[in-house]
């Protein structure tokens, strides 16, 4: 059963050059942006913070459901699903203004019990022309739900690279888009309470490699969409994989992490 709702947020940030820099070194790369760059694809994702007060946070670290989010009585929170269409490139030194907006939301039964899609809707603007719009797939589950079933990745790819995370680089992430769940870095809350492995690499994480990766290999894009299928954990073997505008995360036992593509 799907039910709309308006509900929006609207959050003003200055996109500081430093910290678009932190971000190239966080993944690597040499710190080069400064202001009246561009920044690179999903690179948002460090700004427009929601800064709460503890107080306003569930017990997963996340700001609690019932504001912005409606409750929906399901604890578990794992973003999904993404697409990102770039109308043109935001600027680092300049005053932008994200407009969130709860699309839809979906009740659903799945093997494991009742899930819940919740679909936002960013709209971001630079110089009161829009740049930026990217929709995100939350889904909510009960707290004692099971993984789904390991998706098998493919197996041919015209470009592959390892990819190698440290728990510190998964905490520069966290600090950087401010990103407080607690399955990116209390090893205990992860395993005991959300029934992972261990410490689960981000998901966004993963998307900006795709995106960074489909730069590399096709130049600029516009439109890239993205799901994911498997949690990847911090210490597991996993190779990022290209073909043919096809991008994917393969785990170290070979099933599929997440996958996107691009689309126009």
């Amino acid at each position: 059963m799907q039910s709309k709702t308006h509900q929006t947020q609207s959050i003003t940030d200055t996109l500081d050059p430093a910290r678009a820099a932190a971000l190239e070194a966080t993944l690597g790369q040499t710190p080069s942006i400064q202001s009246g760059d561009a920044l690179p694809p999903f690179a948002h994702h460090i700004y427009f913070w929601d800064a709460q007060t503890p107080d306003e946070l569930g017990p997963d670290g996340h700001p609690a459901t019932g504001g912005f989010i409606p409750d929906l009585g399901l604890p578990r929170r794992m973003w999904a699903a993404g697409r990102i269409v770039q109308h043109q490139p935001l600027k680092a030194g300049i005053k932008a203004e994200k407009v969130s907006t709860v699309e839809a939301v979906t009740r659903k039964d799945g093997r494991s019990g009742p899930l819940a899609f919740v679909r936002v809707r960013h709209d971001i603007k630079q110089r009161h022309a829009l740049a930026v719009t990217e929709w995100q797939e939350l889904v909510y589950r009960p707290q004692d739900a099971k993984p789904a079933d390991p998706t098998p990745a493919p197996k041919v790819a015209a470009h592959s690279e390892p990819l190698v995370f440290t728990s510190t680089q998964l905490f520069r992430y966290s600090a950087l888009t401010f990103n407080g769940h607690r399955i990116h870095y209390d090893a205990d809350y992860a395993r005991d309470v959300e029934g992972y492995a261990g410490v689960v690499v981000h998901g966004p994480l993963l998307a900006h490699l795709m995106m960074q990766l489909a730069v590399k290999l096709h130049g600029d894009f516009t439109d890239f969409s993205y799901r994911g299928s498997s949690p990847l954990i911090l210490g597991e073997a996993a190779t990022l994989c290209a073909n043919d505008g096809h991008f994917w995360v393969r785990g170290g036992d070979g099933r599929l992490c997440t996958s996107g593509q691009i689309t126009a």
